[in-house]
């Protein structure tokens, strides 16, 4: 049996059109880009923006989100032109097993569920210090941390106990019903975007133009000596710096299965949503580097830098300040949401295929929801936001999604060579460029990352193969005849 064997396009079509057992397609356009929203606006905006314009781009912060949102279009691309082409659950582990094969799929798979799985759950542990943060800190310590951490007093961590209320809330919702939780979704997108947006119109009237100033940071300033420190080098390095406050459009492409017209619907969604945060966040970094100078952020902390601007140079929106906190919480609480429904499309996709066991892809018999897949997916971020530091997660989630990004820009290039008279709805313009640049750019992010997270990364892959080699591989439905890649006159229209 090869180890590249490849999942028909007939099969994968006949399986997102099964509409009797399968997912309730529930979702419109609008539904979507709120999913995207939902996923990419969280901490990132508020914490992302005032970082990297301390560490490298200054003012040019903006222009650092215009490179950064360049970056995740290459992506996002080839995205659009694979969920409007193959509809169904799975995102980046279906595409890559139609063009790459099922070693290939699995190891993907495997991979996004450091995206998804453990990015909830290290989220699910920030949104309970900030819900402590907005109550004073009246969430005792030993209740609201790991057994792993002791505060200054000596107080050591029992359970993170706000950490595993969110998870079980979410996970409820999600199980009772795809339109519920898009509905409750859509709900938290437009409190935190209002929030984000009364900061935009607020803190407008409150710009100092010597603030922009010079626009980018000189090659003389302290401390910024390196070529991604200042000038157009620190544009590039606020770029790295802010590219994970767009992590998360990819989720979109886990909900094609249940979207109403997936064709139409998905490239808007994934497209549409980058579109509408990448001018929110040009807007926001300019305003906040406008109410206060750059290198302010330096000193006045990643997570209050945003307060710290109100609260300074806002006079009379102190309000503001709280409402922000208000609009992280909400960011952290769509950002769970959208990851656990991710994670549990895809164990859905990868059960249906024989890749793990058949409860992962069991649907509630009323709601048409992989409950089963949702209660183990809770227990498992569960016991991780419950009881280990959100510090140990990482970059792990940037791993992980940025190899689905490489994967996925390479799948595109590979099926419109192998299979051209294929029918795409969305095409992705410009192929291969777009494609390599997207495959180049991810895998220089890859490169980049700490090198202790690569090796945990290396090692959680490594983990993964020995599962394939003793359980997936026996157990795949490509083992039964005739459900190995057709001819090529099954991938036409």
């Amino acid at each position: 049996m090869s180890l590249f064997r490849k999942k028909s396009i007939e099969g994968i079509m006949t399986q997102a059109s099964d509409s009797e057992s399968g997912l309730k397609r529930t979702l419109g356009a609008g539904n979507l880009i709120a999913l995207g929203i939902g996923a990419i606006i969280g901490a990132g905006l508020f914490v992302r923006t005032a970082a990297a314009a301390a560490e490298a781009a200054g003012p040019g912060v903006t222009l650092s989100f215009v490179v950064a949102a360049v970056g995740c279009a290459f992506a996002g691309l080839c995205y659009a032109e694979f969920a409007s082409m193959i509809p169904i659950a799975g995102s980046a582990y279906a595409y890559s097993y139609l063009t790459m094969g099922e070693l290939i799929a699995w190891i993907i798979g495997w991979a996004l569920i450091m995206e998804y799985a453990l990015g909830a759950a290290t989220v699910s542990i920030a949104w309970s210090e900030y819900l402590n943060n907005l109550l004073g800190g009246q969430i005792p310590y030993e209740w609201c941390h790991s057994p792993f951490e002791t505060s200054m007093n000596g107080v050591r961590g029992i359970i993170n106990l706000p950490a595993l209320v969110i998870l079980l809330a979410l996970t409820l919702l999600l199980i009772r019903g795809m339109q519920e939780s898009a509905t409750v979704n859509m709900i938290i997108v437009f409190i935190k975007v209002a929030i984000v947006i009364a900061f935009i119109a607020i803190g407008w009237h409150f710009i100092k133009p010597e603030n922009h100033t010079p626009y980018l940071i000189p090659a003389d300033a302290p401390g910024h000596g390196g070529y991604f420190k200042h000038g157009w080098g620190g544009v590039l390095g606020g770029a790295a710096i802010v590219f994970f406050a767009f992590i998360g459009f990819d989720a979109v492409s886990t909900a094609a299965q249940e979207a109403k017209n997936p064709k139409r619907d998905m490239p808007i969604g994934i497209l549409g949503s980058l579109v509408v945060c990448t001018i929110l966040y040009i807007l926001f970094g300019h305003v906040l580097t406008g109410v206060a100078n750059w290198s302010e952020f330096a000193k006045a902390g990643k997570e209050a830098s945003v307060a710290y601007a109100i609260q300074h140079y806002m006079t009379g929106y102190s309000w503001l300040a709280t409402a922000v906190t208000v609009a992280i919480l909400a960011g952290f609480s769509s950002v769970i949401l959208v990851m656990l429904m991710g994670q549990s499309r895809i164990f859905y996709t990868m059960s249906n295929d024989g890749l793990i066991p058949k409860a992962f892809g069991d649907l509630h018999p009323q709601y048409k929801t992989p409950y089963k897949a949702n209660w183990i997916l809770f227990i498992f971020v569960g016991l991780f936001a419950a009881f280990v530091p959100g510090s140990v997660a990482g970059d792990l989630t940037s791993f992980g999604t940025l190899f689905a990004f490489l994967l996925v820009s390479l799948g595109v290039w590979i099926l419109r060579i192998k299979s051209p008279q294929i029918h795409r709805p969305f095409k992705t313009p410009l192929v291969p460029l777009v494609p390599i640049l997207g495959f180049v750019i991810c895998l220089g992010m890859i490169v980049a990352l700490d090198p202790e997270t690569l090796k945990v990364a290396f090692a959680w892959m490594a983990l993964g193969i020995i599962v394939y080699f003793a359980y997936s591989r026996k157990h795949s439905k490509l083992n039964t005849p005739g459900d190995i890649l057709p001819k090529a006159t099954d991938f036409e229209k």
